[in-house]
């Protein structure tokens, strides 16, 4: 029984899959060896070769190291504990097909940066932990409904808004 008093509790996901295990369209290479800060430990030399190539569309990824690990394209004010760490990239061609394109518009290059700067949000909330679940629970607070794998609080929260609203829909 579901119950007309239901409440949700977001929570820790306790065992989180990297988002770099998914099928990305980006690829982030960095040059650290004391953090995992992407998909590939590279030489700084592969990572300028892929800047200065017109075949790639590219972001530069900022770390900023200080107990946790916060990533993202636009860089950091702290000038002792963060800097560039890397890049991530897509190749036009990869665009092109995963986007049935033959040309990239200005509008799909903006969509394709876009896309690059989620995907490093998203590892970024992944390598800090902030990685919920939600779970509804009924009247007797027994769990009648749970999902994981959220990346971020907020994004948990709508899901378990969402889910409410369609247990609530179901018992009506």
């Amino acid at each position: 029984m579901i119950g007309s008093n239901m409440h949700y509790n977001i929570v820790e996901d306790s065992q989180p899959t990297s988002p770099r295990e998914f099928d990305n369209l980006g690829k982030i290479l960095y040059t650290s060896n004391r953090h995992i800060l992407g998909d590939e430990n590279v030489s700084s030399e592969k990572i300028q070769y892929i800047i200065d190539s017109k075949d790639y569309i590219h972001l530069p990824v900022y770390a900023y190291i200080h107990g946790s690990i916060v990533l993202n394209t636009t860089g950091f004010s702290c000038p002792w504990d963060s800097g560039m760490s890397g890049i991530i990239y897509v190749s036009k061609n990869k665009v092109r097909e995963d986007f049935k394109k033959k040309l990239i518009s200005n509008k799909l290059y903006n969509t394709v940066l876009d896309i690059l700067k989620s995907e490093v949000d998203v590892f970024s909330k992944y390598l800090n932990g902030e990685v919920y679940g939600y779970e509804i629970l009924n009247d007797k607070e027994e769990i009648i409904d749970s999902c994981y794998g959220y990346y971020g609080f907020e994004e948990a929260e709508i899901a378990a808004k969402e889910t409410m609203t369609y247990h609530k829909k179901s018992v009506a």
